[in-house]
C-alpha cells in the first residue's frame, strides 16, 4: 500500500511539474513584455538584461499614445467586429443548409472542399485577385475592403466550425417545430441558433483573433496612416537602423490584453470549440 502511495504520489508531483514548466515557457514572453515594457531605455539595452525594472516608467505608454495607437486600435476593432459578424452571418445559413439538405451530385461536399482549399492557399496567391477587385469596387485604402477581404481567413473557418455544431443539433426538435406550424426560417432562428449559441460564441473569438492579427492584407490594401491597424502600427517600431523595445513591447501589450481578456471571458466556450474542431 505505501508503494502504490508512493507511486501515486510521485505521479502526480511529475505532472505538477511539467503543468509549471509547460505554464512557465508560455508565460515567459508575456512576463518580459511587460517588465520590458516598464523599463528606461538604458536598463533593456545592456547585455544582461534585469529580470525586473529598477525603475517603473510609463514613458513607453505615453509615446505610443502620443502617437496616436488609440486610432490604430479602434481601427482594428472595428475590422474585426465587421468581418467576424459578416462571415457568421453567412457561415451559419451556409452550415444550415449543407447540415438539413440533400444536394445533387455531391455538390455539398465539394463546396466543403472547395471553402477548405481557399483557406489553405497562401495569402500571397489570393493578394492579387483580391487588390484587383477592392481597385474595380472603390474599396482600397478603406476598413471596408480589408472587412470583406478578410473573409479568406474567417468564412471558410466559420463554415467548417460551425457545420459540426450544427449537425449536433437534433433533427427531431426542429421536426417538433415544424409539427407545431413553424416555418423553416423561424425554427432557424429560435431554435437552431439558441441551441448553437456556444458554438457562434466560439467560432467568433477564432475570427477575431484571426483578423486581429493579420498583417499581410492590411499592408497590402491600406495605404493612408488614418486607416492602418494595430499590425501595421506595431512594424514601425522595427526600423532600418534600430527596434525600438520599449514602444514595441508597450504597444504589445496594449494590443493583446482585450484578446487575452475577451478569450479569458468566454473560456468555456473556447475550450469547446477547440474540443469540437478537433474531434
Amino acid at each position: 500500500m505505501n508503494i502504490w502511495r508512493a507511486t501515486r504520489l510521485a505521479k502526480r508531483a511529475l505532472f505538477w511539474a511539467v503543468l509549471l514548466s509547460v505554464m512557465v515557457f508560455v508565460l515567459f514572453p508575456i512576463y518580459w513584455m511587460l517588465t520590458t515594457s516598464f523599463k528606461e531605455p538604458l536598463e533593456y539595452a545592456t547585455r544582461t538584461p534585469s529580470w525586473f525594472p529598477h525603475r517603473i516608467t510609463f514613458q513607453h505608454y505615453r509615446e505610443i499614445w502620443k502617437e496616436g495607437a488609440y486610432r490604430y486600435f479602434i481601427n482594428t476593432v472595428l475590422v474585426s467586429l465587421g468581418s467576424t459578424l459578416l462571415s457568421l452571418g453567412i457561415a451559419f445559413p451556409a452550415a444550415y443548409g449543407l447540415a438539413r439538405f440533400r444536394f445533387p451530385a455531391k455538390l455539398d461536399l465539394i463546396f466543403l472542399l472547395w471553402v477548405l482549399l481557399v483557406r489553405m492557399a497562401p495569402p500571397v496567391v489570393l493578394a492579387i485577385p483580391l487588390y484587383t477587385t477592392l481597385q474595380g469596387l472603390g474599396l482600397l485604402n478603406k476598413l471596408t475592403g480589408l472587412v470583406i477581404a478578410y473573409q479568406v481567413y474567417t468564412l471558410p473557418y466559420s463554415i467548417w466550425m460551425l457545420l459540426r455544431f450544427v449537425r449536433d443539433v437534433p433533427i427531431e426538435v426542429e421536426e417538433a417545430a415544424a409539427i407545431d406550424g413553424a416555418s423553416r426560417l423561424r425554427t432557424l432562428v429560435a431554435i437552431v441558433l439558441p441551441l448553437v449559441g456556444p458554438g457562434l460564441v466560439a467560432t467568433a473569438i477564432f475570427a477575431v483573433i484571426m483578423t486581429w492579427n493579420e498583417f499581410i492584407y492590411a499592408l497590402l490594401f491600406l495605404r493612408r496612416p488614418e486607416v492602418f491597424t494595430l499590425p501595421i502600427h506595431i512594424s514601425h517600431f522595427i526600423t532600418e537602423y534600430e527596434v525600438l523595445w520599449g514602444p514595441l513591447m508597450a504597444i504589445g501589450i496594449t494590443s493583446s490584453l482585450p484578446i487575452l481578456i475577451l478569450s479569458g471571458y468566454v473560456q468555456k466556450h473556447l475550450l469547446r470549440g477547440f474540443a469540437i474542431s478537433f474531434k
